[in-house]
């Protein structure tokens, strides 16, 4: 080798060091300011927000692109699904806003009005009132509009039970205090949405009770109690429907019932294969020309996989990803009992719910009917779920250090143009200290006074000395 090549391979590799480490101190760089950025009082609150934007962005374009094709074959607008999906993320805006501007405390006192207001829809929703829609009578019609009451049942349950909890929580180590009143409730509530009945109702409305029970500190030995409860009741509602029924002996006879019950769970999967990894692009899907049912609603992360491809899948899943990391981190640094335990109820029901319907999807469970928060078509849903994200923001802004922030240099931009007050810091409830009995006056009149007898009268008087009593 010769001098020259010595030379250059010194240079090279002195080069190839240079950009190691320029890499290295770029990614050192980008680590910093994003720590810096988290590390901010309102970063969690940011946070929602962004992820709550861009779930309602991808759920509007995909309902577009799902719905249109049908909208057009039922002889009506190719925008008709489309516009009651605007309508109602509308509706939820005002909901969302409802949620981050009504103070907690106020939230909390309103919630066992709220509990009882949804128990009664659900009962009303089983008689004439109420009206029947692929085989569940779980809606109410409004005009053009649809109402499902047992998704607001499912948020009036965690923010009551989350209430009941915390006010017993000195005495949660006792299974009576543990269960009364949250269990008997909830139990209520999973045997009116099973009369409808409604699966996917059912097993999220178990998951909100699950939350809560495990946010509580409760033991391990009950949750193995109410897993064999909650298969019970899903063995219940799948005989007692035959279409459901098939689907589950579907999902466990894979391939028997390609054209019958596994028809759309096969299609599904033949949709996410077809979009490999950068998708056939939006609105170049194939699978929405009646190849798929009800694509636009339970089956829209299939489209996704299909027109989006591979990152479309890994965008969803890291938002929802990014909401379960948010929320709990809401959850871990607010100091209120009460919100932390709302703040973990409320994420983990969303990301289960985002995990089932994507599970089912891509065959790893049976096919429920559960809706994709944000994404799928559905009016009530969608209206809940801003709701819900709503909360978690103003939760979020109850951090103990966007409290001090927003009291002390003002509300900010989204504070202003929302109208948002400052929150209270958190006071924790004061303790009464125990009363005790009077302290026994000093003095012979005074212990006289102060002396009873075993059956509670005070003592005969003494008889003086060398006189009458």
């Amino acid at each position: 080798m010769t001098a020259l090549e010595e030379s250059k391979n010194t240079t090279s590799e002195s080069e190839g060091r240079a950009e190691r480490k320029e890499r290295t101190g770029r990614l050192a760089a980008i680590r910093t300011a994003l720590t810096a950025w988290l590390g901010r009082p309102l970063a969690s609150f940011h946070l929602l927000l962004a992820i709550c934007v861009l779930l309602i962005v991808i759920g509007l374009v995909m309902v577009l692109s799902a719905s249109a094709v049908n909208s057009i074959n039922q002889g009506s607008s190719a925008y008709t699904v489309f516009g009651k999906q605007v309508v109602f993320v509308l509706v939820g805006l005002v909901l969302f806003w409802m949620g981050v501007r009504v103070p907690l405390r106020r939230i909390r006192a309103f919630s066992p009005i709220a509990l009882w207001a949804c128990v009664l829809l659900l009962v009303l929703v089983l008689t004439p009132l109420g009206t029947t829609l692929n085989g569940t009578r779980s809606w109410f019609r409004l005009g053009p509009l649809s109402v499902q009451p047992v998704e607001f049942a499912k948020l009036a349950l965690a923010l009551w039970g989350a209430h009941i909890l915390v006010v017993k929580r000195g005495l949660l180590h006792q299974y009576r205090h543990l269960l009364v009143p949250v269990v008997p409730a909830a139990l209520v509530m999973f045997a009116l949405v099973m009369l409808q009945p409604d699966l996917g109702g059912t097993v999220t409305l178990g998951v909100v009770l699950i939350a809560l029970l495990w946010f509580a500190g409760a033991q391990l030995r009950l949750f193995g109690a109410l897993a064999l409860g909650a298969l019970a009741g899903v063995v219940l509602l799948a005989i007692g429907s035959g279409y459901r029924l098939e689907r589950v002996e579907s999902f466990l006879n894979g391939g028997e019932d390609d054209l019958g019950a596994a028809y759309q769970a096969n299609q599904a999967l033949y949709a996410l294969a077809e979009g490999g990894l950068f998708g056939k692009g939006i609105g170049q899907g194939q699978s929405k020309w009646d190849y798929l049912p009800n694509v636009h609603n339970d089956f829209i992360f299939a489209l996704i996989g299909e027109e989006l491809g591979f990152l479309g899948c890994a965008l969803v899943l890291g938002l929802f990803g990014m909401l379960a990391v948010t929320g709990m981190r809401v959850a871990t640094r607010n100091i209120d009992p009460w919100i932390r335990m709302v703040a973990a109820t409320l994420t983990v029901w969303l990301v289960a719910q985002a995990a089932i319907n994507i599970c089912y999807v891509v065959g790893l469970l049976p096919v429920t009917g559960i809706t994709l928060p944000l994404i799928s078509s559905g009016g009530t849903s969608v209206v809940t779920t801003m709701l819900v994200f709503g909360v978690l923001a103003n939760c979020a802004r109850h951090e103990p250090e966007a409290v001090a922030a927003l009291r002390s240099q003002g509300p900010g931009r989204f504070g202003r143009l929302m109208r948002l007050p400052a929150p209270e810091p958190y006071q924790p409830p004061v303790r009464r200290k125990p009363v005790r009995p009077p302290a026994t006056p000093r003095g012979s009149a005074g212990r006289a006074v102060g002396r009873t007898t075993a059956r509670g009268r005070p003592p005969a008087p003494r008889r003086r000395l060398g006189g009458r009593s």
